[in-house]
Order: C-alpha cells, then structure tokens, then sequence
C-alpha cells in the first residue's frame, strides 16, 4: 500500500502518463495495420507434381511413393497423406508446431532432386497460411475479346503496377493466338513424308541465328539470319523438299492463326467473353489503402475515355469485409461502452463517479493498443472481438475500487482517507480476479493448428485489455476520486432498499441452517443435471462462417477433362445458380482438377434472404450435379477446400478388400439422418486400353516395338514444336491432325508405311482394364475415403451417430477405420479444449490457494464453475448459437470472469470473520455489502458485450457465439455467487473456525 501511496500523491505524474498514453494509443490506433484475419503460417504444406497422361496406379509407383519414402525422413514432418491420380500426384504434409518453415524448404529441396529424373511436367509446393495472394478482382467484359485483351497487356496492367501500393497484377482469360498446323494423313503419305521428317523444318523455318563472323570486314560484323515468317501467308509457302522436288506447307496441311484453346480458363456467369484482373497489395500497405489507390486509378482511366466500347467491374474487394468487419466490431465495442456507462449510472446515481469510469475506458483502450501496436499485432476481426469481449471486463475493476471508494466517502471518510482505506479493501480482490482471469488463458497455447493460433491472438489481447484496465484502476480511478468524487450530505446515511431487504430475508434463511443451504446446493444440482440433457439440442461445427454475402467455393472435379467437359460443369453449375434468390454473379477459375468458385450475392436493401439459407441452397444444388458430372464434391474455401465435412478412412493392403469394405461402409453411412451425398475415393474407375502386342506379324513385317510405339503417339500429335514471331508478338507453333484419333477403330485402322499396305490391327490388340483415378496414402499406408456432406443437421450431431457405425463396424485384422476431415478436427479439438478447460481449473485454484492462503476456500470459490455451465447451455439453446471452437473459447473466458465476483464475496467474508463476526452473520453482511458491485460488474461487462451477441454483419458469427456464452453464464453465476456461495460457504465452515489461517486483506499488495 505505500509503493500506491507514494503513486497517487504525485498526480501530476499520473495525469503526465496519462496523456502520454492518450497521445501514444491515438498515433497506433492511425498507423495500426488493418486486414480481415491476421497473418498468420499454418502448420501444413502441400506438394502437386504434374505428370502427363501417366494412370493413377503408374504415377503411385514411380513418383509419389519413392517420393513419401524421402519425405518421412525430413525432421519436422509429423504425417503425410498424398493421392494419386491419372496424370497427377498430391501430398498434403502436416508439420510439428512452429517447424514448418524449415520443414517446407526440405520437402521442397527433396521434392526437387526425387522428381529431377522423372517425366514430370510441373511440380508445384509451398506452405498454407491466412495471407491470401490476391486481395482485390475486377472483370473486363462488354466488349471484343481481342480489344479487351490489348487494352488489359498493353495499359491496364502495366498502370497497376506502377502503383507503390500494387505487388502484382495477374490477368486471366486474355485472348492468345497460336499458329496451328493440321497435317493431313493421305497428303503426306502421297508425297513420301514422314511427320517426323517435317518437324525440324518447322522449327527452323523462324529461327534466327548468327551464322559467323567477317573477320576480314573492318570492325568484324557478324552474320546473321534472319526470320522469314511474319505472317500466317508466309507459313503456308514455307518450302518442303520431297523426292520429286518441293512443294509447300499447305499443300499437305491446313494452316492457320487462332485463339489458342487453353488461353482461357476463367468463366464469368457460364461464359468466357471478359477478362478476369487479379490485384496483390504491397506488404507496406493495407488492403485498404490499396484498394483505394486502385479505385483512383481506375477512375483517372474513366476521365481519360480509356475504356472506349467495354467496361472494368469491380467482383471481390476483400478491403470492403475488413472495413465493414472493423466498422461492425467498433461500433459494437462502442455502443457496449455506451450502455456500461449507463448501468454505472443506474446503480451509482452519482454523475461524477460515472465520468471518472467513463474516462477510464478510452484510456484503457487507447493503453491496450499501445501495446498492441508495440508487439506488431494489427487491427483485424480477432483482435477487435478481444477487444469487444474486453470492454466489458475492462470496467470491472474500476467499478470495484470506485465502488469500495464510494462506500467509505458514503460512510463520511474523505480525501485520501477514502481512497486508500476503499483501496486496501478490494485490492486483493481484484488483483486475485485478474490474475484468474488471465491464468485461464495460458493453456490456450497446447490448441494445435491454425485454429489454437488463432485463439493465441485472441487470448493475448483480452490478456493485455484486462492487464492495461487495472493499471487504469490503481492509478487514475483513485487519482481522480480524491477530490473529483464528492457526495452529498444526504446520501452519507446509507438506507437498504427492497432488493437488498429481499436478498437479505433470502440469504439469511439459506445460511441459518445447514439443511437450509443443502436445499440451495440440491436444487442447483437438479438445474445442473437437467440442463445436460440439452446439450443434444445444440448445433455444433468447427469455425463458423464468415456471412459477407460473397462465398468462395472449390469444386472438385475428375483428373484429365478436356475443355469441353469442363465447359459442360461450367455451365451446368451456372444455370443451378441463376435459379437462387440473391445470386447476382459467379465467377469461376480452372485450377486443374478444382474450379475455384465466386459467387456475389445482393447487398443492402436488395436482400431478400439470411446468407446461411442462400449457402444451404447452394451446396445443395450444385451437389444434386455430382450424379450427372463428373464432379467429386463442393466445399466451401473457409472449410479447407474440397474436404468433406464427413470422412472416414479404411486403411489396409490390399485394393479389392478395401473396395468391399468402403462399399459396405458407405451403406451403414447413409442410414444418418443428415447424410447427403456420400460417396467413395473409387466410386469413379476409368478404363484404361492397355496394348497387347502381335510380336510374330511384327517380326514376319520387319518390324520392332520401338517402330510400333511412335507410330501410336504420332497418331495422337497434338503438341507445341516452338514459337513464330507474329506482328512483333511471340506466338506458339501447334502441330495436329486435320482429323484426330478419337476411337479403337480409327486408331487400328492407320496404315503402317513400308508394309504393303497393313493396318495397326494386324500388329496390335487392346485389352480393357478397369483402373482407379486416385490412390491413397497416410504415411505410406495405402486407405481408401467414404465422405459425405451434412444437409439439415449440425455436425456435432452427425458425429456422435458415425462414430457409433465405426464402434460396431467389424473390419478384418489388418484393416481399420478412422475419421478423418471435419469429424476428425471436432474430435481432436473437443479433446483439446477439455484439457485446456482442466489445466485453466488448476491455475485458478493455484492462484486462489495463494491468495486464501487456504486450500479449502478456492474450492468453494470454484463450484461456481460447473453450475455456470447451466447458463452456458440455455442461453446456446435458447439463441441456437452454434457451439464451435469461438463459443469453446467463450468457456475458457467464463471460467476466469465467474469466479471474480465470488472472490469479492469470499474476501469481504473472511475480512469480516477476521473482524469477529460469526460465519452466518459475516456472509450475510458480505452479500450485503458485495450485492451493488456484483451487480455492477455482472451488468457492465454483460452489457458491453451485447452488441456482439446480437451482431449480425461480416463478423456476426464470430463474435455471437463468444459473447452469448459470457453473457448467459456470467448473469447466471451472478445468482450463483449471492445464493450457491453462501450455501456452501456456510456447509463447510465451522463456527467455532478460528480465521487465523485466512490471509490480511493487504498481503497481496
């Protein structure tokens, strides 16, 4: 109590450092960063490699098994799961916590050397994280496609990127040209042509090169040759020599300049006539501020008359969600402060005492960013849920103190008198309900993956709010109640109203026989037990969505579709979308075998139904398409891709059993209610020819396999030999068919040259095979997926009903099944969270023991804790919030903010038992004395939360589910503390006790 003392006699300082702090928290809160979710690198990596027309079960053998074999030894690589399929290979890599960095460039470094010898085409990897590469989209349509496409190389891009705010510009969907050359089968053999006797022709038809040097000339000119086609005329006379002579190109190939077939792969509303812009930010800015720069940009275009006969549209500006999400959670944290300040004034009815809490807000606030700002956090949805969630906490020492200091000027001290004897009388208290506040958050740390970072962004700012509003309490409350805090002389004569007169009558009853407090404690057991019987009710999922009206999809479709096929997805899906209500525009990007999907939904007035409802509509139309194309599942990108919500994996050796088990599984599985659209990893099998061989025609014809086997790949030519330099732009040199190999028939029925006129049927045969499209691995192990997505039902609900399938399933010895995707996460986090709620229980019964110097009184203080969970579960039944790792985290919050006001409680008791009083009468006049602040705090912080539980914007359902479970545990425990308390209190404590065990209500400070 000096070391205070010493502080509050120098006011000055602390006003010094006050405005230090308002000076310091204005400047952080105006250079703070602001983004949707914090920066932050997830412990998980992926590794694609390309490899042709390879089958799924060659690209098993010869690339992704040798290379798991390497990877396993890579330190820091805790499992490996890959797939393979036809022409392609995918390993999804979980690292240790905190080693992916340096884990990733191994794999990477391996990857590099495993692949360096193999036929691979595109090998692709990097580490998954929050920090997205493109941040603002637009669209470029209305006009010709080559207009446009000019217009995008030539001036838009290169005007972007001049900005300091724009990283880089991607442009999808520009129109290319690539000079094709058909050959025609029956001209070639007529003239005596082999295509791979025409081949170099072509690739050195454009070549320029330098010849030599003229030594002998003064300053030794070199020679060069230039290039002779310039046009598409001058590649049909492009001169071929043949036994008889010369003729042209075009006499034995039809030529000519097209858009090239692969240069479009982004849809807009079905079709490909725009343009798709894709904007990276610069790190040293805000998406806010470039967006912002782009917006003028394009607008200086719009003066200058740039866009003559097309239009540039905005699609996705992930600044709009940051700006509306910080707008929504700011507003809310102030209107929250608004509606604290107005219940201090209801119970104080004292205006200067509500200015003196009033003015501590800010200050804290501003102290909290400081120091958020100093450790390089920014302003994004988490931290301001922290801080939203703070607001109402922040208040409750202050309130506390100055309550404390209000009673002693009410009972006649003054000046410095009251402040210090106000202080002393609350001081342990309050530092004991911060510190078990913020204890509950350390175990938050043993939460793994992107979701326990997450939570440790979270946990550290509300830390920081509640650290900064105590600072604020012990300074400038006292500071400012010194001699701003006055009363009048009529209010000095304390009088007890009909609610205090009520409690008094209820709790005297409870405590003055024991029986009495057993029929308290007995029937907070049966509301406890009861309410457990609720839990089922309550919708359950992992993270909740993000409502911006704006989904981002993945549709996952099979390995190896043409243009054509996906052009038929494209549509189909588009039409599916037309059909829902406030669906203005989807986009959609081939990624391979995903199409990475945007759909813009209405805005403002022109919203006609809630986001959840118009994703529900979506998922479930587009996935009634799985049926019809070949289409293997849609997800939403905030749920991790394509993952199924449900899966679960058979692991085993051999193929076929496992195909038998998945099908009998998969049967059980969709007896759920719940259950959509389930489906197995080899629900698809794709036929493959494999060539059988005529070895005694071959050799009785003269000829060898090698000979056979180029004459099957020339027959399906269709490949880039090099590029022609077109109007000063460099265009691909394609070679084809006129008409293409499509068909057994057509292939066997080519003539082989040099054998008397012989078919490929007189030298080959086909055997059809049936072959798997993907193949499996967890550490090596081969296992095949059932999943199934949720349609009506919570996932919480789902799992309990498929883990108990796995329970009675009977698989072989050798063969297994687990759960994996969603279901798997929920399990592993409903573990998690338990040992972190248990962990949490212990520090607050650490914290406590020291404070009561008592090991029996924290125990009282903490059989708060499983009641509140009664309120915890009406207010998510009554609200159908969704029980989800924010709620989870709620909890853990819960479990420090109960336990203060029955701290107050038992610390006023033991003070008073201290005094002499007998155990009845001291819990009666503690319940007496702790009911305003109690309710105070209760109401504050309950108050201040209140519009995030009711939020309902971007944020909404982050921020909902956290606030409803403080808001409803902490009002219940609040009954809890001025009834159960007692009770208990009363039960365990004999009164005859002598109080010398119990801790001096200074000793902590």
């Amino acid at each position: 109590m000096r070391a205070l003392q010493f502080i509050l006699q120098r006011k000055i300082f602390i006003g010094l450092v006050t405005t230090l702090i308002l000076m310091i928290g204005g400047y952080a809160l105006l250079n703070m960063d602001e983004e949707l979710m914090p920066p932050i690198t997830m412990d998980g990596g992926y590794i694609n490699i390309d490899a042709g027309n390879q089958s799924a079960a060659e690209i098993e053998r010869t690339i992704t098994t040798p290379l798991e074999r390497q990877l396993e030894s890579v330190e820091g690589i805790e499992e490996i799961r890959s797939t393979s399929y036809d022409g392609r290979s995918t390993i999804q890599l979980t690292f240790s916590r905190d080693e992916g960095d340096v884990a990733i460039k191994e794999a990477e470094s391996i990857t590099n050397q495993v692949t360096s010898t193999m036929n691979i085409d595109r090998v692709e990897s990097g580490q998954y994280g929050t920090t997205q590469s493109y941040q603002f989209f637009l669209d470029l349509s209305g006009g010709d496609m080559e207009t446009m496409s000019a217009f995008a190389t030539n001036t838009l891009e290169p005007r972007l990127e001049e900005l300091p705010e724009v990283r880089d510009v991607d442009i999808l969907g520009i129109q290319k040209k690539e000079m094709n050359v058909a050959f025609n089968r029956e001209k070639l053999q007529k003239h005596g042509l082999q295509i791979d006797q025409v081949i170099p022709i072509l690739q050195q038809a454009d070549e320029e090169s330098t010849l030599g040097e003229l030594s002998g000339e003064e300053g030794s000119p070199s020679l060069r040759w230039p290039s002779s086609i310039e046009n598409t005329l001058e590649m049909k006379k492009l001169s071929i020599p043949v036994p008889s002579g010369f003729i042209t190109l075009q006499d034995i190939a039809t030529v000519s300049l097209q858009p090239q077939e692969q240069s479009s792969y982004v849809w807009k509303n079905g079709g490909k006539d725009f343009l798709f812009v894709q904007i990276g930010g610069s790190s040293n800015f805000t998406e806010i501020e470039t967006a912002a720069a782009v917006r003028d940009e394009i607008r200086n275009m719009e003066e200058a008359e740039l866009f003559d006969g097309f239009s540039l549209n905005e699609v996705v500006a992930q600044a709009d969600y940051v700006e509306d999400s910080i707008d929504g959670v700011t507003n809310n944290i102030l209107i929250g402060g608004l509606i604290a300040i107005a219940i201090l004034l209801i119970f104080l009815r004292n205006l200067r005492a509500t200015v003196i809490i009033s003015i501590s807000i800010p200050t804290s606030i501003l102290l909290t960013l400081t120091s958020m700002w100093l450790l390089d956090y920014s302003l994004n949805m988490l931290t301001l849920v922290g801080l939203g969630l703070g607001i109402g906490m922040m208040v409750d020492s202050s309130i506390v103190i100055l309550e404390s200091i209000y009673n002693k000027k009410e009972e006649g001290l003054t000046g410095m008198d009251a402040v210090s004897s106000g202080i002393k009388e609350v001081a342990t208290a309050v530092l004991a309900s911060m510190l078990t506040t913020i204890v509950v958050f350390l175990p938050i740390g043993l939460l793994g993956g992107e979701v326990g970072q997450f939570m440790i962004v979270l946990s550290v700012v509300v830390a920081i709010t509640l650290i900064s509003s105590v600072m604020i309490s012990f300074t400038l409350i006292p500071s400012l109640s010194e001699k701003f805090l006055t009363m009048s002389k009529k209010k000095r004569q304390k009088k007890d109203g009909p609610i205090l007169k009520f409690y008094d009558r209820l709790v005297s009853w409870t405590v003055r026989k024991k029986r009495n407090s057993l029929v308290v404690l007995a029937l907070f057991t049966m509301l406890f037990v009861s309410s457990l019987f609720l839990v089922t009710k309550i919708p359950m999922t992992l993270m909740p969505d993000v409502f911006n009206r704006y989904a981002e999809l993945m549709i996952e479709v099979d390995e190896g579709l043409s243009q054509d096929d996906k052009q038929e997805i494209v549509t189909a899906v588009n039409h599916e979308l037309k059909n829902i209500d406030d669906i203005e525009s989807n986009y959609m990007m081939d990624s391979g075998g995903m199409l990475y999907t945007i759909i813009n939904m209405t805005k403002d007035d022109q919203v006609t139904t809630e986001q959840k409802d118009v994703n529900e509509q979506i998922f479930k139309s587009l996935r009634t398409l799985e049926d019809k194309y070949p289409i293997k599942n849609v997800a939403s990108v905030m749920d991790g891709g394509a993952a199924s919500p449900v899966q679960v994996h058979i692991k085993g050796e051999s193929f076929e059993r496992l195909q038998q088990l998945a099908i009998d599984f998969k049967a059980k599985l969709e007896n759920i209610d719940g259950i959509a659209a389930s489906q197995t990893s080899i629900d698809r099998m794709s036929e493959e020819e494999i060539v059988q061989l005529n070895k005694t025609a071959m050799e009785d014809a003269g000829l060898n396999e090698i000979q056979i086997r180029e004459m099957v790949q020339q027959s399906f030519l269709n490949q880039p030999i090099g590029e022609l330099k077109i109007n000063q732009k460099n265009v691909p040199l394609l070679i084809n068919w006129e008409s293409p190999i499509d068909s057994k028939e057509a292939l066997l029925g080519i003539s082989v040259p040099m054998t008397d006129e012989k078919k490929l049927s007189d030298f080959l045969t086909f055997e059809t095979v049936q072959t798997p499209n993907e193949i499996n691995h967890i550490d090596g192990e081969r296992y095949i997926t059932v999943s199934a997505d949720i349609e009506g039902q919570d996932l919480g609900s789902v799992n309990r009903d498929v883990q108990g399938i796995i329970d009675d399933f009977e698989a072989p010895q050798g063969y297994s099944l687990t759960v994996a995707g969603d279901l798997e996460a929920q399990q592993q986090m409903i573990q998690e969270m338990l040992l972190i709620i248990g962990i949490a229980v212990f520090l607050v019964y650490l914290v406590m023991a020291v404070q009561f110097n008592h090991l029996f009184h924290p125990l009282i203080v903490m059989a708060v804790i499983p009641m509140t969970v009664v309120g915890v579960i009406l207010g998510l039944f009554l609200t159908q919030r969704e029980l989800s790792v924010m709620s989870a985290m709620g909890i853990v919050m819960l479990i420090g903010i109960v336990l203060n006001n029955a701290i107050l409680f038992i610390t006023r008791t033991n003070q008073l038992r201290k005094n002499g009083l007998a155990v009845d009468t001291a819990l009666i006049e503690s319940g007496k004395d702790r009911i305003r602040p109690i309710f105070m705090t209760s109401l504050t912080t309950a108050g201040g939360m209140l519009p995030l539980a009711l939020a309902s914007g971007s944020a909404g359902n982050y921020q909902a589910p956290m606030a409803t479970v403080i808001i409803s545990g902490l009002l219940f425990a609040t009954f809890l503390t001025l009834l159960l308390i007692p009770a208990i209190y009363r039960l365990f404590a004999n009164k005859k006790e002598s109080t010398t065990n119990e801790l001096p209500e200074e000793t902590v400070i």
